[in-house]
């Protein structure tokens, strides 16, 4: 499996309209490769680099395996017009919160999973209830990574 944005490269920064020091909206994401057995796909988008420990900016899941992207700019709403859920990020909110690190460059992993069910899970639920969750049935995973300093 593979991702790709059209607005991040692999290890480059990510452009300020994507982080809280711009508009703040979500980037686009395109993935390819998602094996047949899956069902639908799970994205998260954290920072490893926090000075509290990771800090979650994306949880999305439920997705439909048809799906091959996101544009930018994806609603901060509970449900996905789409199909699929927006889970609650470490700012407390639904949708994406860009990255807007205190101090240093911070890497920003976007990770895309193929999963072989559907999820039992509501809208609103947190990056550690997703990962319960898809344990036992992830058939594929990519990500791209980003930096951004303020």
């Amino acid at each position: 499996m593979k991702v790709e944005s059209a607005a991040i490269k692999e290890g480059q920064p990510i452009p300020r309209q994507y982080t809280c020091d711009g508009i703040n909206i979500s980037p686009p994401l395109e993935w390819s490769g998602v094996p047949k057995s899956a069902k639908t796909i799970a994205i998260v988008a954290d920072d490893p680099d926090a000075p509290a420990g990771t800090w979650v900016h994306w949880v999305l899941y439920n997705l439909p395996a048809e799906n091959i992207g996101l544009v930018e700019n994806v609603p901060a709403t509970d449900n996905l017009k789409a199909g699929g859920f927006q889970g609650k990020n470490d700012f407390g909110k639904p949708g994406y919160g860009g990255p807007c690190p205190p101090s240093g460059t911070h890497r920003y992993f976007f990770k895309v999973y193929a999963v072989d069910a559907e999820l039992p899970l509501k809208a609103g639920a947190s990056k550690a209830d997703l990962e319960t969750a898809m344990q036992g049935h992830i058939v594929a995973q990519a990500q791209l990574m980003g930096t951004y300093q303020r």
